[in-house]
């Protein structure tokens, strides 16, 4: 386990943000993020949520391809050398980093070979419970989870399902289901010593008055980063507009009662690498790597 499973609190954030872009503003435009794109599938589906291939949209959920797990140490070695200044890897898609085994492989062997890189990972938290120990056993120091509602009849309005116990799950079950276990995956990864940071994706209309009780019960529950996505109008929720500023400062003021604020999201692909906002080497880096197409699976 790292360092920062010994760390606590204040000390132990202020070490992370120091050098971790996605964590602090003041080092945003200064240090570099690699994405391996290694996790294919998802077991939840967001209303918002549109999973794509191809090389030219700047936003979650779309890459490339798939890296192959085994090619991942390599990748991260070609990375530093387009971008040294990259401190960070993260696992952030393009489905669900947690769906698979192939997240934690990654964290393990990138982490043997690389033990100074911060490892980081994106999730939606439903399988964070299982696997919030072994992750901070591979290194991992950071974790995003996504939370878009902490009440059920809210998030019936975001999620169309999760496939959770061998089955599809939907409704009020579904909504109770997820929610607990989100609280309960940050908690358990908040106590290894992981600093947890929560995104919600912004949607006027649905969730742009629920933003409060979201920081107040993440932040309870040892979440010490909070981040505030716009809606990008898609799939099911395309008929929305997305939050204007007005709206988006609104929500980060309610927030900050009760959790740092984070302000300075780039809406990174999963194949991201160099410095958010700054430069951008995913083309250079995957363009010669066996990476293959992924199905929304």
């Amino acid at each position: 386990m790292g360092n920062a499973a010994v760390e606590t609190g204040t000390d132990k954030t202020l070490k992370i943000s120091q050098i971790h872009p996605c964590f602090a503003s003041e080092v945003h435009n200064k240090y570099g993020r690699l994405h391996l794109p290694v996790s294919a599938s998802c077991n939840i589906q967001c209303r918002f949520c549109n999973r794509v291939f191809n090389r030219h949209e700047d936003r979650p959920g779309v890459t490339s391809g798939i890296l192959h797990p085994g090619n991942a140490v390599r990748t991260v070695s070609r990375a530093l050398e387009l971008c040294p200044q990259i401190t960070v890897v993260g696992i952030a898609g393009p489905g669900e980093a947690l769906a698979s085994d192939a997240a934690l492989e990654v964290f393990r062997a990138v982490h043997r070979t690389y033990p100074g890189l911060i490892m980081c990972l994106s999730t939606n938290g439903l399988m964070l419970p299982e696997r919030a120990e072994e992750l901070a056993e591979a290194g991992v120091r950071t974790i995003t989870v996504t939370v878009n509602a902490v009440d059920p009849a809210i998030l019936e309005k975001v999620v169309s399902f999760i496939l959770f116990g061998g089955r599809r799950v939907t409704g009020r079950e579904m909504s109770e289901i997820l929610i607990l276990r989100q609280m309960k995956g940050i908690r358990m990864a908040s106590g290894l010593g992981v600093t947890v940071k929560v995104n919600t994706v912004l949607i006027p209309g649905i969730n742009d008055f629920h933003i409060e009780d979201i920081a107040r019960e993440t932040g309870d529950a040892g979440a010490e980063i909070y981040n505030i996505i716009p809606l990008i109008p898609q799939y099911e929720l395309a008929h929305i507009a997305p939050p204007d500023c007005a709206m988006l400062a609104r929500a980060r003021e309610s927030a900050r009662k009760y959790v740092e604020v984070f302000h300075h999201c780039r809406h990174c692909r999963a194949d991201a690498c160099g410095i958010p906002g700054e430069n951008d080497f995913s083309r250079r880096l995957y363009g010669g790597e066996a990476i293959e197409t992924f199905s929304h699976g």
